[in-house]
């Protein structure tokens, strides 16, 4: 058996291609919309892959299953289970005319590609119609499964987390009864050996989890021994609840259309977006109100100057988050990249649904045509002594980090929204005064001053964020509570 884990290192995301050398097929495991490095892994391993499958209906990036059963005419296996309102609707929306050749899951079914096998169990929890796969591989004469797929179930360190459909996607209500379905879930994976391997869906940095670890995989008997989520629920569903639905981070606003995509069809992407270079010339004639801006380059060169309306997104770990919940995924885009991380940065964006890249243009190009344009803008961070010395009474204090950070210590007067959910409350920001972001140490708030500064508001970054504002003396509050 032939086993690769391909990792996106900004969505700490993780696809599996799973080949049978001995009949060249080769399966395909939770995809991104790219498809074309799955299949020059496969066509370098002398593979083709025949068959695709996903363990949910995904919330952080757009599948690719749908691209890779049109492109390549593999086979789908997916999830059955969940109920109406979690079954994919796309099956019979074959690109020309007909349905895609598919077979839907339902717990304890098996399937083959060459002489691997998998069995599929239902795990929800993290989503109603989850599934993981055991993995066994029948041509080295096993007789039990090696591993298993494990999706967004179990993590290393770390459980899926419960609460999306309510807090990203909206569903009031919903994330209890989520939690209660993760608890039997893992109940009811009591049975399995402590020597399967563990291949998540995820790792750290992933917004799926709260704690999820840096190492690749696991054992389920190391997991067991060691994930403070498992240990909770050995110690009863109550003490589980408490555990898995505190401290949850606040999801990027585009996993509500992520999910929504995913489940009725994601788009067809055919072939990566090939942007107009814009040179120096093209930059300083420019509408920048035409087009949406994301600016790649650093913080220093952003903040001596950038396009009207530009958000600062450096490639990243937070780079899907940000342009996920600032850019309208409708508005033609012009990426600010050097051409050495032009790919990168395009297939970024295509995978949550990013297509209209338009234009792009060099950062040394842009600096040259800043210096012509006679509506550069420019900014400057403010200093955690400044704000001491004049007082915060003038000034609007927006803290955008996490809630539990929040909670844990803050300026005396802030008001919380993190980073991810400004867009829904705008409304609630005054425009009339000046408005103070601060994060923990500064990049967040960097990226949504950005976004605060396009939109209108008389913006400043607090240097160091909360860390300088105390490294400074400042005072602080704590598990006080104050939204927007």
């Amino acid at each position: 058996m032939l086993f690769r884990m391909i990792y996106d290192d900004t969505l700490a995301q993780a696809a599996y291609l799973i080949g049978c050398p001995a009949s060249g097929e080769a399966l395909l495991v939770d995809p991104e919309r790219d498809i074309d490095r799955y299949q020059a892994i496969a066509k370098k391993e002398k593979l083709r892959i025949t068959a695709v499958t996903e363990t949910h209906i995904h919330a952080d990036f757009l599948s690719g299953a749908r691209e890779c059963a049109q492109q390549t005419g593999a086979k789908l296996y997916l999830s059955a289970e969940g109920g109406p309102d979690w079954t994919y609707q796309w099956l019979d929306q074959k690109h020309g005319s007909g349905s895609y050749n598919h077979v839907l899951l339902h717990t304890g079914d098996t399937f083959t590609v060459g002489d691997i096998e998998l069995k599929t169990l239902h795990t929800p929890g993290h989503t109603p119609e989850h599934v993981s796969f055991l993995v066994t591989d029948r041509g080295s004469g096993a007789s039990e499964p090696m591993g298993i797929l494990s999706g967004d179930f179990i993590f290393v360190g770390d459980l899926g987390r419960p609460d999306l459909l309510e807090t990203a996607a909206g569903q009031v209500g919903a994330r209890e009864p989520a939690a209660r379905q993760l608890y039997g879930s893992v109940r009811a994976s009591a049975p399995l050996a402590d020597f399967l391997q563990v291949w998540p869906a995820h790792g750290a940095g992933s917004a799926c989890g709260k704690a999820l670890g840096a190492v690749p995989q696991s054992t389920l008997g190391y997991e067991r021994r060691f994930s403070p989520a498992i240990n909770a629920a050995a110690q009863g569903e109550n003490r589980f609840l408490e555990y898995i639905l505190a401290g949850q981070p606040e999801p990027p606003l585009y996993f509500a259309r992520m999910k929504r995509l995913n489940r009725d069809g994601p788009p067809l992407l055919g072939s990566l977006p090939q942007p107009d270079q814009l040179d120096a010339q093209g930059a300083a004639k420019l509408d920048a109100e035409a087009m949406a801006v994301i600016d790649t380059r650093t913080w220093a060169q952003f903040k001596s100057g950038h396009l009207p309306g530009s958000i600062y997104a450096p490639l990243g770990q937070m780079f899907s988050a940000v342009v996920g919940s600032y850019v309208d995924p409708d508005r033609s885009i012009l990426l600010v990249v050097d051409e050495t991380r032009l790919d990168e940065a395009v297939r970024n964006l295509v995978r949550i649904g990013y297509d209209k890249v338009e234009m792009w243009c060099p950062t040394q190009e842009l600096v040259q045509a800043l210096n012509e344009r006679t509506d550069t803008r420019q900014s400057q961070d403010g200093q955690p002594e400044q704000l001491m010395a004049d007082g915060s009474a003038e000034a609007f204090v927006l803290d955008v980090r996490s809630q539990a950070e929040f909670n844990a210590g803050h300026i005396p007067g802030a008001h919380h929204v993190a980073y991810t959910r400004l867009v829904d409350n705008l409304q609630n920001i005054p425009r009339d005064r000046p408005v103070i972001v601060n994060c923990q140490g500064g990049g967040r708030s960097a990226r949504a001053y950005s976004y605060l500064q396009a939109q209108g508001f008389d913006a400043i970054n607090l240097a160091g964020g909360f860390q300088g504002w105390t490294n400074a003396d400042g005072e602080v509050e704590r598990d006080n509570f104050v939204g927007v």
